[in-house]
């Protein structure tokens, strides 16, 4: 069955035909590494996580990278102003622009594990790329595309007639004061930087193009320069949150296909923005969380990547705990129907006679038919219960509990929201598991039973149960 991608280039459906028969490249906007990571983040990342997986298990070979910017990124996207979002965390923490991108790159890393991100093969930073960006300023320069004024380098887009057809943004419609912010510097308001000078940057090389000053990479350039570095002059899927649509996708288009003379991407996907509570995330309104804060507050990670991922990617996401909590419920659900199934297989429960064949290969054809569609993950989990809610209400034998257990691992390889097979009933509880428990008494001691029942649920998506006695609890498996 053939994958189908909304393509924001061409506003349609199309076929993932890759340039090259049998391999798909994929270029993923990552972290600009600044700040903890938030879920609004996560729901970009992990929707390319999701894609990658998906097209792997539909035999593609997947060659994919995402990028770590640590330089170049404006506190004011939209207008291309403000100040680099590095400089402005060092100066209101008083770490170095250096320390604070190792610190939060660190942090996002950790997330991805966290959240079973399966790790791109390539996460270049932007600051080890210097060289080859300013092989592309220089040519765009020596074709008179970009121009340099008192140091910087700015990219002409009267130049580049196809200025706006990802955006949809017509070039009159962007005047100055408008979207863009105003800069004498520039021929027009509309041009976009390429390389900036500026004495107090603390990230600062020397210009990597023939008659440059000293300074440091625009924001746009970067992801041009590593994904041609990694993938070649033309690739087959781009993604990012919708935001990056205008400027920053915008702009890659422009500069590189100035650059090459050929057509950058195939396919360009862009995910939705996640509201939290019906609102836009905002600190100011008290609905802001970082991935960090989630887990804090003692859901998995598993629970919290369910919950990111299970509106399909173009759809409003509205997060709320709630949500959380439901997560929790589903997951558990399929893991305790895995547990059942399990026993059947391995001679611990006695095997019925229903092969649940009819069920599984609805449920297999379903999977692929719904990921296909422009990877509707909701119908897909929708088809994985109606699978669930067969196997249940059957009795199974063994070679029906073993392909219903097959479904379901294919299930978890592509959404990696379930976690492996339940263990053996006769494995002991995992340390992680056994730790929680005294915090589940601390919490039951100050009265705090909201905390006491999330790990009691957290404890149960896992496939254990609490059982008080004399000594104290201790773990069964349900």
């Amino acid at each position: 069955m053939p994958i189908q991608l909304y393509n924001s280039l061409s506003r349609s459906l199309v076929e993932l035909r890759p340039l090259v028969p049998g391999k798909v490249t994929m270029y993923h906007c990552g972290p600009t590494v600044y700040s903890s990571p938030h879920i609004g983040n996560f729901r970009s990342f992990l929707f390319a996580d999701v894609l990658r997986r998906f097209v792997e298990d539909q035999g593609f070979q997947v060659t994919q990278v995402m990028n770590v910017t640590d330089v170049g990124h404006l506190t004011l996207d939209d207008i291309e102003g403000g100040e680099d979002k590095m400089e402005a965390a060092s100066r209101k923490t008083g770490m170095t622009a250096w320390d604070i991108a190792k610190k939060y790159e660190a942090e996002f890393h950790d997330c991805q594990r966290q959240l079973f991100v399966r790790l791109p093969h390539h996460m270049p930073r932007a600051t080890e790329f210097v060289p080859q960006m300013g092989a592309i300023i220089d040519d765009l320069l020596q074709k008179g595309i970009a121009y340099q004024k008192a140091g910087n380098v700015y990219f002409e887009v009267a130049k580049f007639p196809g200025y706006g057809k990802l955006s949809g943004k017509v070039l009159d419609e962007l005047e100055a004061g408008a979207r863009v912010a105003v800069n004498d510097e520039k021929k027009d308001p509309r041009d976009f930087a390429l390389w900036k000078t500026d004495a107090k940057h603390q990230m600062q090389w020397d210009a990597p193009f023939r008659g440059g000053a000293r300074g440091f990479p625009g924001w746009h350039i970067e992801c041009s320069a590593m994904s041609m570095h990694y993938l070649g002059p033309q690739i087959d899927i781009h993604t990012g949150g919708e935001d990056n649509m205008f400027p920053h996708h915008e702009c890659e288009i422009a500069q590189t296909e100035a650059h090459t003379g050929r057509q950058f991407v195939s396919v360009w996907m862009h995910a939705r923005h996640l509201l939290v509570d019906g609102k836009k995330m905002s600190k100011s309104l008290g609905n802001f969380f970082t991935v960090a804060d989630v887990l804090q507050k003692g859901y998995s990670g598993r629970e919290l990547r369910y919950a990111l991922i299970c509106v399909q990617y173009r759809q409003a996401l509205n997060f709320t705990l709630a949500g959380l909590d439901a997560a929790r419920a589903s997951i558990t659900r399929v893991q305790q129907c895995r547990r059942r199934l399990a026993a059947i297989r391995d001679g611990r429960e006695g095997p019925g006679g229903d092969g649940l064949a009819a069920a599984v290969a609805a449920a297999q054809a379903g999977f692929t038919a719904a990921m296909s569609e422009d990877l509707n993950v909701s119908e897909a989990l929708a088809v994985g219960f109606e699978l669930v809610a067969a196997a249940n209400k059957a009795s199974p034998s063994v070679a029906g509990a073993t392909a219903a257990l097959h479904a379901f691992a294919r299930f978890e390889d592509v959404l990696g929201c379930f976690g492996p097979e339940p263990a053996d009933a006769a494995v002991g509880a995992p340390a992680e598991l056994l730790a929680l428990l005294p915090e589940r008494q601390a919490a039951k001691q100050r009265k705090d039973w909201a905390a006491a029942d999330r790990i009691r649920d957290q404890l149960a998506a896992a496939g254990w149960k609490i059982v008080d006695t004399k000594d104290g609890p201790r773990l069964e498996r349900l």
